[in-house]
């Protein structure tokens, strides 16, 4: 048996490729090291360092979590352009320490209201290659971060909501270094530069992306702000802003059907958080249209039936375990889940504590599932057919505590890298809804995350928080990555709370899991030896690069401990 340290971990994310990655969101971009952040009252972590420190200003003027999340959003919009921004989407998670109140805020993006489920099909009523439904205005939904935002900041901001922009609006007129990942993701990046307008600016007259270090200035996008800060999310879904997104997506090879109907006619949704016992602790997230609230407590819940403290850190038989619990997981979550407006999820029945012991009967100690199959939750009652959405999002998180002790994990995205590629007034649109099944049924019966008009996209996203015993705040946590999100949020629970390993210890160490396919492991130089001992228990194993963007705080009686995924360009930071 092998038995891992976190003392290997610098040589596991140090190591050549191994073999061809699955496709993934965002290309690896190669790791860096990171320390472990310390505050005493306050704390932002983030994708980029711009970001962190807007969120963190914003905290040190007297700001809410919220109302750090917001400035923390606008500047992500523009320094990490790829992952998220306000023609995007975004799940909230929101605990509020004064009146002990915990809320979560759906502001997922919508299908126009011409949307059909037949939307991703060809002539030959097959699905559509991904991205030939991506590019263009076809994959565009209705944008809903700042209808979110405006709904988090009406109930628990602190300070005005123009200030919040103002970091934002200052970074864009000043300009800011293209940094050697986005750099890198625009090398790489094949569609957008077919875009004349973020052609502009993000390449050369040559074709060639902007070098590192170089200074992008982005006006429009400071207007578009300086709008909003004035004028409210109104002024983003109604008038000159609505009318120019509806344009630009008509217009686009591949059109769109979003009209200024559809923008105006948008509402973000505050909806109860999905919550769970994990051995002492509480677990809370997102719930329906996202998945990964859901999954990941079915996740916890069947591990609950094994003691992980009795399995060394990273020990083959632990990494059994936890993948097999994925695999289970992740076979509900392609049945059963979906936008809950639309479909009857079974919330109640697929955490249902007997059921998951059940589920958990099925992990076998010497051997692997391979593939599992769905089970029948308490309260199913829909006949539906299995999802083939690839959800490849472009995503970000956000995790913060304030002064007072409350917190928001918040997970926001674009989906693909560079969304839809579809720039106006500064900003990307999303190409949100290919994260709905291309087909809609399968053998005859209705697939649960199909397109239709008004509904949102089924997600993995998973902002997290976890409580001990008495209610009091432990974790904030969350990742990008696509279907891998519930993964990476199951690793570090997994990782901080059985096996008590510091948050950055835990970021930093390999990802490895399971959709209920083959085991992924991080690609690493001691990556062969791990999938050769589960390859001996049955596994199939893929070796693969990651890009898990995990920004984790944990509340400890000193004080706050912070950390950021190496694998991007993140920081927490703190006072």
């Amino acid at each position: 048996m092998i038995k891992l340290s976190i003392g290997l971990v610098a040589l596991l994310l140090a190591g050549p490729g191994l073999a061809q990655q699955p496709a993934q969101p965002e290309a690896a971009r190669g790791t860096s090291g990171k320390a472990l952040a310390h505050a005493r009252h306050q704390m932002v972590a983030a994708a980029n360092p711009f970001a962190a420190e807007a969120g963190r200003r914003i905290l040190r003027e007297g700001g809410s979590a919220v109302d750090a999340a917001i400035a923390t959003q606008m500047v992500l919009n523009l320094v990490e352009p790829q992952s998220s921004g306000i023609g995007g989407g975004a799940f909230v998670v929101i605990w509020n320490a004064e009146n002990k109140a915990l809320t979560t805020v759906d502001a997922r993006e919508t299908a126009p209201a011409a949307a059909k489920p037949d939307r991703f099909l060809g002539p030959d009523g097959k699905p559509m290659r991904f991205y030939d439904a991506v590019v263009g205005g076809r994959s565009v939904g209705v944008p809903g971060v700042l209808r979110g935002l405006d709904l988090a900041h009406k109930a628990h901001g602190k300070l005005p909501w123009p200030k919040l922009f103002e970091p934002a609006i200052e970074l864009a007129e000043k300009g800011f270094p293209i940094s050697p990942r986005l750099y890198g993701l625009l090398r790489s990046e094949q569609h957008l530069p077919k875009s004349p307008t973020a052609k502009d600016y993000f390449y050369n007259a040559d074709g060639s992306p902007k070098a590192v270090g170089t200074v992008l200035i982005n006006r429009p996008l400071a207007d578009t702000l300086r709008a909003i800060a004035g004028y409210g999310a109104d002024a983003f879904y109604a008038g000159d802003i609505a009318r120019d997104i509806v344009t630009t997506v008509g217009a686009a090879a591949n059109a769109g059907d979003l009209t200024e109907a559809d923008l105006a006619g948008y509402k973000a949704k505050e909806r109860p958080a999905v919550c769970g016992a994990y051995r002492r602790w509480e677990v809370c997230g997102m719930g329906p249209p996202s998945s990964g609230g859901l999954t990941l407590l079915q996740i916890l819940g069947i591990l609950e039936s094994f003691d992980l403290k009795a399995e060394a850190p990273w020990s083959i038989r632990g990494l059994h375990l936890v993948t097999e619990a994925e695999r289970l997981a992740y076979a509900d979550r392609g049945l059963y889940m979906a936008d809950a407006d639309f479909v009857p999820v079974p919330v109640k029945g697929l955490t249902d504590r007997g059921y998951l012991r059940t589920r958990a009967a099925q992990i076998k100690p010497d051997a692997s599932l391979k593939v599992a199959q769905p089970g029948t939750p308490p309260q199913s009652t829909a006949s539906l057919g299995a999802d083939d959405a690839l959800e490849l999002p472009s995503t970000t998180q956000i995790s913060i505590v304030d002064r007072w002790g409350s917190a928001v994990s918040m997970t926001t995205t674009i989906e693909d890298a560079f969304g839809s590629r579809l720039m106006v007034r500064g900003f990307l649109l999303n190409n949100q809804l290919t994260d709905f099944s291309f087909s809609p049924e399968e053998n005859g019966k209705p697939v649960a995350n199909r397109v239709e008009a008004g509904k949102r996209p089924r997600s993995s996203m998973a902002p997290t928080v976890v409580f001990d015993r008495n209610r009091r705040l432990v974790l904030v946590v969350g990742s990008p990555g696509g279907s891998l999100i519930i993964n990476y949020v199951a690793k570090m629970i997994v990782a901080t709370l059985d096996w008590g390993q510091d948050v950055q210890s835990a970021i930093s160490f390999p990802n490895i899991g399971s959709r209920n396919g083959p085991t992924e492991i991080e690609d690493g130089p001691s990556a062969m030896a791990i999938a050769a001992s589960l390859r001996a228990l049955g596994h199939e194993t893929r070796i693969a690069e990651f890009t898990s963007g995990i920004q984790a705080i944990v509340v400890t009686k000193k004080g706050l401990v912070g950390g950021a995924d190496p694998r991007r360009e993140g920081v927490a930071l703190g006072d």
